[in-house]
Order: C-alpha cells, then sequence, then structure tokens
C-alpha cells in the first residue's frame, strides 16, 4: 500500500462517494460486501465500542450500503483473547483491539500498540505513516495472514488503580497487577505478578481480591468501570503505554477480495476514527477525573525512583527481544532514531509552550 497523507485519507469519502454514485464503475456498484467485526470492548465503553460501530457506519455511507460492516461486542462472537484468531482463521473478517494484547505471538506488536516509555498519540501517527512504521508492520502481520490498519487512540494513559499507595519499587514485589502487553512483561522483571484481564472482568477481580490493582484507559473509562468504587489510589502516568493505538486487524484473503474503492472507504473511516477516538478522549477526560476525585479517588504520581526502575528494566527487556529476535530488532533500532528526533522535536516546541501554559493554570 502507498503511503498517503492522513488526513487526506480522512478526507477521501466525497471523491468515493462520486464515484460510486456516478456509475464509473458499473462493477463495483453491483458489488454487495457484508463483513462481521469483534470488538475487544463492552458496550458499555462508548468511546472505544462506539468508535467501532460509528467506523462500520461510515464505511456503509462512503460505499452507499454496499459495504456494510456490523460490529459486534466483546463476547457476541468470540471472547476477546481470541480476536486475533478469529481473524487469522477467517471465522470473521475483521476485529477492532489493541494488539498489545497478542504480543505473545510476536513482541512486534507491541510497536503497532505503544511501546512503554514511547511515543504520544502525534508521534505514534507520524511514525505509522511517515516514518515506516505502517510499512514495517504490515510484514509482521502478514506472517499471520492479517493486514492491520490504525483505527483509533485513546492517548497516554492512566497508571492504574491500586488498593495501597505505590511508595517504592519495593511495594510492586508480589502485586498482583491487570495489564495487558510488554508493561506486564517489565512490571514482571520488577517483581509484580502481571494478570491480563479482559474489560468486562476487571472490576469483579478488584471487587473479590483477586487482584490488587488494576490499569485500563484514564478518567472516562475508568469512571464507567466503576473502578474507584474499589480502589483508592489512582495513578500517573501509564508510562507502559506514550499512546495507545487502536488497531483494525482484517483477514488478508477478505482485504484482497474487495474493490479498490472498498478498501479506500475502509482506509478513510479507519482514519477518521484515529481522530476522534483521541478527540472523544481528551474532551471527555477532564470532567470524569474531577467527579473520580471529588468521590474520593486519591490521585497519585509515581515516584521518581519507581519510574526510573521502569524505565531501566524497560531497556532491558526491549534489548533482549532484541537480541533474541531479528525481526524485533528490524523495527526497533529504527524505532529509537525516530523517538530520539520526536523527543528533539518536541522539547523544543511542544513541551516549551505546554508547560509555560501549565505554569498559569
Amino acid at each position: 500500500m502507498k503511503r498517503r497523507d492522513f488526513l487526506t485519507r480522512a478526507g477521501a469519502g466525497a471523491a468515493l462517494g462520486a464515484t460510486l454514485a456516478g456509475g464509473a464503475a458499473p462493477a463495483l456498484a453491483q458489488s454487495q460486501v457484508r463483513w462481521r467485526m469483534s470488538t475487544m470492548w463492552p458496550k458499555s465503553l462508548d468511546a472505544m465500542h462506539g468508535s467501532a460501530e460509528i467506523f462500520a457506519r461510515r464505511v456503509g455511507q462512503l460505499t452507499e450500503g454496499r459495504f456494510a460492516i456490523s460490529a459486534h461486542a466483546a463476547g457476541e462472537i468470540v471472547p476477546p483473547p481470541q480476536v486475533f484468531d478469529a481473524v487469522q482463521n477467517g471465522t470473521i473478517e475483521c476485529g477492532h483491539v489493541l494488539s498489545s494484547f497478542f504480543f505473545g505471538k510476536d513482541p512486534a506488536f507491541g510497536f503497532d500498540a505503544g511501546m512503554p516509555f514511547g511515543l504520544n498519540a502525534r508521534q505514534q501517527a507520524a511514525w505509522m505513516y511517515y516514518g515506516g512504521g505502517l510499512q514495517a508492520l504490515r510484514e509482521v502481520f502478514a506472517r499471520f495472514n492479517i493486514v492491520q490498519l490504525p483505527v483509533g487512540n485513546v492517548g497516554v494513559q492512566m497508571g492504574g488503580w491500586y488498593r495501597k499507595e505505590i511508595k517504592s519499587v519495593a511495594d510492586l514485589q508480589g502485586l498482583k497487577f491487570r495489564i495487558g502487553g510488554i508493561g506486564g512483561a517489565i512490571l514482571a522483571k520488577l517483581g509484580a505478578v502481571p494478570q491480563q484481564i479482559p474489560p468486562g472482568e476487571i472490576y469483579t477481580s478488584l471487587e473479590k481480591g483477586l487482584i490488587d490493582g488494576a490499569e485500563w484507559i484514564g478518567p472516562y473509562d475508568d469512571e464507567k468501570l466503576g473502578f474507584h468504587k474499589v480502589a483508592k489510589y489512582y495513578y500517573t502516568p501509564g508510562w507502559w503505554e506514550g499512546s495507545a493505538q487502536v488497531t483494525l486487524l482484517v483477514n488478508k484473503k477478505a482485504w484482497d477480495a474487495l474493490p479498490q474503492a472498498y478498501k479506500e472507504a475502509v482506509e478513510a473511516a479507519a482514519a477518521e476514527q484515529y481522530v476522534m477516538m483521541l478527540a472523544k478522549y481528551d474532551a471527555s477526560h477532564p470532567d470524569a477525573l474531577k467527579r473520580l476525585v471529588g468521590g474520593g479517588a486519591q490521585l497519585r504520581t509515581f515516584p521518581r525512583p519507581v519510574l526510573d526502575a521502569c524505565y531501566k528494566a524497560t531497556q532491558e527487556v526491549l534489548g533482549g527481544f532484541a537480541a533474541k529476535s531479528p525481526e524485533f530488532k528490524k523495527i526497533y533500532d529504527p524505532w529509537l532514531r525516530f523517538r530520539a528526533d520526536q523527543n528533539l522535536w518536541f522539547r523544543v516546541a511542544e513541551h516549551a509552550l505546554d508547560s509555560y501554559r501549565y505554569s498559569h493554570t
């Protein structure tokens, strides 16, 4: 796939609709396609599952109803942990996921979702569309009979809810913590016991004391899931994902069978939701955070020694992956260089202005 401008792709719908309506491609106008899409999210998470529904509806609009995608919430077709396999083997045509849940299949999936101490949402988009990320990850997913497209981003996450304060690295020892992806491998190196639990089961696990803490996304979803009712301390930042990119997994055979204009519709709708999901969360988090703190949540920042230990462990874990996997290293080395350049630029411009603004708040 050729690299395209991110926002130009998002605005491609009008031209696509004109092509279909104008009858320029009679064979295409007769094509009727029906797909099923499983998400990993309960319907209550309107910023996540709701975004998937909007994406599906948008594809239908862009193709004047000729290409219909039905969105199914977690468990309606397959349980969340099985979405990847269901797409790979063609049980469903596509899935709406956070691909870090499946990093056990290939640690390179972490680059798709977001890496510990990694890129923020804007930097992730820059890397995917103009830094070679999309092309590099296409090669990884191709080994699993899957084509992937960015379809959202939640931005930087919070550091989770805990029954007790995290005052030192020692407090991580034996901590049963719900977390997915590479972040869990890093916390395990520091003595924690990571648990990969679907979002719909986190509250019950906390309530029953099966886990000592949990992370999800941030205030807007965390309030809906009720974590503040069973855990008191709310920490920041979620260092394990500088941003969490949401991905559309598409079965390769199903993708290859699509008319080109329908592929363009999927790409345009996905790019729109990358922007709109992030906007939804950024607009919704502040009021949710105020309500949580007003209701008794204790907002905390991880102590610097804890963050330093996590950063050190991150370098060791990622370095270990690179040493064992040539495929991981092939992405990791240029990704590190891209991150360094982005850090330089954001420190010069974004950070300087943002820090000044915050000082006057």
